[in-house]
């Protein structure tokens, strides 16, 4: 019932953290984000009767389903990882944590994959609701398989309940909600293992215990489902209330820095635009970079004039002045200094338009006046 919005949401999480790791490409949270994203989109698509099926018809019967538990298995082991990773151990204690994980998986396939070869070629394309659950490699093949799932939905539940309890009060609803989803899972593949045991003796039996439980588990998906799309959601407004806060600033400092990159432009970085669609997807700066980067360059550019500033305006307090009177005195400065600056003279600096707090936002806030200022004045 949930499966399509979820490949579909698992897909779209792929694009949009993927696009997060090419510029971050060092990110470990990222790194097992996205490959976790899409181990569990694959998954979840050869989970499919019809392309199980195509896979057992164009190789072998049986290796579909080693290959959905394999990719699904791995899409859970990067889970697991990526909330080991967000709560930010010791490293000792990421790398016991990744070693454990690594084995069990490690473990785990490999028995599934035995188990798949011991069984006769003729039984292969068992299922739960196999007349053959007595064959000790089918039986197997589900009591270890579903163990692992016990253990990986249960441990990135009570990780995403660690995380929530840290995580901002925007972000924490929707991780107890992927949390208490997960915990339904882990019910469920209890039950699977219940149902395996039973079906040893009688093949077949409590045909209405397993409809149950396949309702349980699509609902606890539809938890988990709910889950992340209030986390997405939440992350997505906040990115893009950002995108657009930063794009404001940035065009509400361009007379500031047109004027200051006009008389000094050496001020300003720019980057080759040459090399590969993907170098330059990495380098592409977020309006985020690109406003922080004409911050720095409007305060370098005002360093370099304050010299020419105490001559225009020596009595001025050029550091708590009004931003009138600043967008003034950096007008006559800008026509006293001479287009060429000889290197060897060395010209004091002086402090302009300093904030009254000491944090990034109210430096925006003093150059964004002033720019407003001088914007009002050349117009």
């Amino acid at each position: 019932m949930f499966q399509m919005p979820l490949i579909v949401l698992l897909g779209a999480g792929v694009l949009w953290k993927g696009t997060d790791l090419v510029r971050a490409p060092h990110n470990r949270v990222l790194r097992f984000l996205v490959a976790s994203l899409l181990l569990l989109m694959t998954g979840e698509i050869l989970s499919f009767p019809e392309i199980n099926t195509a896979i057992d018809s164009a190789t072998v019967t049986g290796l579909g389903k080693v290959a959905f538990n394999a990719l699904y298995m791995s899409g859970l082991f990067a889970l697991v990882l990526v909330f080991v990773s967000v709560m930010r151990g010791t490293e000792a204690e990421y790398r016991r944590h990744l070693r454990i994980n690594t084995g069990l998986l490690a473990g785990t396939l490999t028995a599934l994959v035995l188990s798949m070869i011991a069984t006769p070629g003729g039984m292969r394309g068992h299922s739960l609701s196999t007349p053959h659950m007595a064959h000790p490699a089918i039986a197997s093949f589900y009591l270890v398989g579903n163990a692992y799932f016990i253990y990986a939905y249960l441990a990135s539940g009570m990780w995403a309940l660690r995380c929530a309890r840290r995580a901002p009060r925007s972000l924490g609803p929707g991780l107890l909600t992927m949390a208490l989803g997960l915990v339904g899972l882990t019910v469920t593949s209890v039950d699977r293992i219940v149902l395996v045991v039973l079906r040893i003796d009688e093949p077949g039996s409590h045909q209405a215990f397993n409809a149950v439980n396949w309702s349980l588990s699509d609902w606890a998906m539809g938890v988990v489902l709910i889950g992340i799309c209030y986390s997405a959601g939440v992350q997505l407004v906040t990115r893009v209330r950002s995108v657009v806060h930063h794009r404001r600033m940035y065009h509400e400092l361009a007379p500031l820095w047109t004027a200051l990159s006009a008389a000094y432009p050496e001020l300003v970085l720019n980057r080759p635009v040459d090399g590969s669609g993907w170098h330059r997807l990495r380098r592409q700066r977020t309006y985020e970079r690109r406003f922080y980067r004409r911050l720095i360059e409007c305060r370098d550019g005002l360093v370099r004039l304050s010299p020419y500033l105490t001559r225009v305006a020596p009595d001025a307090d050029l550091a708590r002045g009004p931003a009138d009177q600043l967008a003034r005195h950096i007008a006559e400065a800008l026509a006293l200094k001479p287009t060429t600056e000889s290197p060897h003279t060395e010209l004091p600096a002086a402090l302009v338009a300093s904030p009254a707090d000491n944090d990034l936002g109210a430096d925006a806030h003093e150059l964004i006046a002033l720019s407003h200022a001088l914007r009002e004045r050349t117009s």
